[in-house]
């Protein structure tokens, strides 16, 4: 395969476009990239950017070296079903992001022995800071693995678990993880506002605080517990709010919850992979 493998979107909703945003900021050519939607009008800015665009999803696959399928998981069974016979008779690697869908069930569902990459990503991906958890069935080669990664990276890091079962702990993780922040970032700013704080006040140093956190994290030698603890000066201001967090079970909170959502992701998959 050549260095810029024909890309097919198979749904062009926002991940999709995200991620073709990213490969085309980072240089993919734009010829080599096809999306594929029903309502042909819904592409015309891709096709504006140079992208082939379809309404025929299985002109699409028998274009494509590598297959996004970017469906919500409700309609993936009769999108993987209907390109079945094209996938069978070109053999693209087929990346999924529809959560919660297990490899074996696609597999099925395109008429089986195909290469297939399900992904995980998450909402800041539309923003170029996504973490996107990836699981390679055992039809996938080196070369293609690489491929999946490449496109993945489009949005921000892309990490491999080799249990597709880890793919519901990433759920929980990353997948979920951004409203987690979210709420904490919600919490802050109505406790900042009960301090005598104004909300645009209260939003902007909440905003600032947790983007300036999560840098520092992301660039240090230490881990977060360490960062933490060096900003925790005994019988400080901060100690004191620390120790209500830990005291209001915070952590076992935190671990509860996640636990929920993977849980969660579990029953989906069972759910949405039927026959």
């Amino acid at each position: 395969m050549t260095s810029h493998p024909v890309l097919a979107f198979i749904g062009a909703g926002n991940m999709a476009r995200a991620i073709i945003g990213g490969l085309i900021s980072n240089g993919y050519p734009a010829d080599h990239i096809w999306a594929s939607e029903p309502d042909l009008s819904r592409l015309a800015d891709l096709a504006a950017q140079g992208l082939h665009t379809t309404s025929d999803n299985n002109l699409a696959v028998a274009s494509a070296d590598l297959v996004v399928l970017a469906v919500k998981p409700q309609v993936l069974k009769s999108v993987a079903q209907g390109i079945a016979e094209s996938t069978q008779t070109h053999k693209p690697l087929i990346v999924s992001i529809a959560a919660g869908i297990m490899s074996s069930s696609i597999d099925q569902w395109l008429g089986g022995n195909i290469a297939i990459v399900r992904c995980m990503p998450n909402t800041p991906a539309l923003v170029q800071t996504g973490a996107s958890g990836l699981y390679a069935n055992p039809q996938v080669s080196a070369e293609q693995r690489l491929q999946a990664e490449t496109v993945m990276q489009a949005t921000g890091i892309a990490i491999w678990v080799e249990q597709e079962s880890q793919l519901d702990a990433v759920t929980a993780v990353s997948g979920s993880g951004p409203a987690y922040y979210f709420l904490v970032m919600e919490s802050m700013i109505e406790a900042g506002k009960k301090l005598g704080l104004s909300e645009d006040t209260a939003t902007q140093l909440t905003l600032q605080t947790a983007l300036g956190a999560a840098k520092m994290a992301a660039s240090s030698d230490v881990d977060p517990a360490e960062l933490r603890r060096r900003v925790t000066s005994p019988k400080g201001t901060t100690e004191q709010a620390i120790l209500r967090f830990i005291e209001g079970g915070l952590p076992d909170l935190f671990d509860t919850a996640m636990q929920a959502c993977n849980d969660r992701s579990v029953e989906l998959a069972d759910e949405l992979g039927k026959d």
